[in-house]
């Protein structure tokens, strides 16, 4: 199984633990990701929605390449911003031809064309769909018996993509299951985290809304949270003091990368998986599950 691997900006600063496991995880389940060469930054939500044809070409761009480079693999993404960003503007070129000549003319000035043959795809839905339950078992070696996991995906996993329920979507809840954890039932899995509104002056917007994702994980009796998207993750670990201060609570969970808890589930190390870079220690946390 190989597919093209787009990592996004984060995953080489900020988040650099969930390109560690990312790698780490899909060495460890026979799963070939080449990273993409050349890419550039898809331009964030924000960009998106402004409509721009820079927008559309910067996306385009990094679809054309994935194309010109690995004929016939899917573009696979770990961030939930990147995947939906590039899953709508091949939609959008798909279903629009006027856009479709402009962005083709963008292109064309570097030498590149796109002729919309890339599928885009995130991991988590990858590992459910193309990997699936038998074999990701049969790989685990230090299942997560007795860990209490709130499974958060966030709101761009399934919006618009369609890839699992809008509501409710289930595919990391699944995953987390196979490993061994103990699956807390959590109706906010697909609410939002305020996104870039904690950089705005909405900030008070989005603590309220990480307050609740907190809230509701502790009451349920989790004992950490599983993430999918780096901006997600950023929000509810990085703010926890400030929601904390706001709010008179005194939240310390700890919040990990899906594919951390995956890696230490497949008997992989800290070093390798990024563990220890938390802002929220998981060390006692997942002490009993690592060798």
């Amino acid at each position: 199984m190989a597919y093209t691997y787009y990592p996004g900006c984060s995953q080489e600063v900020s988040t650099k633990a969930y390109n560690l496991s990312t790698w780490a995880v899909a060495g460890a389940l026979g799963l070939e990701l080449v990273e993409l060469d050349d890419w550039n930054c898809c331009g964030t939500s924000p960009s998106y929605s402004l409509r721009s044809l820079s927008t559309f070409a910067l996306n385009a761009r990094n679809l054309g390449l994935a194309e010109r480079h690995s004929p016939g693999c899917d573009l696979v993404t770990i961030c939930n911003g990147c995947f939906g960003i590039m899953d709508k503007t091949n939609r959008r070129l798909a279903e629009d031809a006027e856009l479709r000549e402009r962005v083709g003319e963008a292109l064309a000035v570097i030498d590149l064309e796109y002729r919309g043959s890339v599928r885009v795809r995130h991991l988590l839905e990858v590992l459910v769909n193309d990997l699936g339950q038998e074999t990701i078992q049969e790989k685990v070696t230090h299942p997560l018996e007795g860990l209490q996991v709130a499974p958060y995906l966030g709101c761009a996993f399934s919006r618009p993509s369609g890839i699992d329920d809008a509501e409710f979507p289930t595919a990391l809840g699944d995953l987390l299951s196979w490993i061994g954890a103990d699956v807390v039932d959590y109706p906010l899995r697909a609410s939002c985290c305020g996104g870039i509104l904690m950089m705005s002056d909405k900030k008070e917007v989005a603590l309220k809304l990480v307050h609740n994702l907190l809230a509701d994980a502790v009451r349920r009796g989790a004992s950490c949270l599983a993430t999918a998207c780096p901006l997600c993750h950023l929000n509810v670990e990085a703010y926890q003091g400030q929601v904390n201060a706001r709010f008179g609570t005194d939240f310390s969970l700890p919040v990990l990368f899906f594919t951390q808890l995956l890696g230490v589930s497949l008997g992989l190390g800290r070093e390798e998986l990024g563990l220890g870079t938390e802002l929220v220690s998981a060390a006692a946390l997942l002490a009993p599950h690592m060798t």
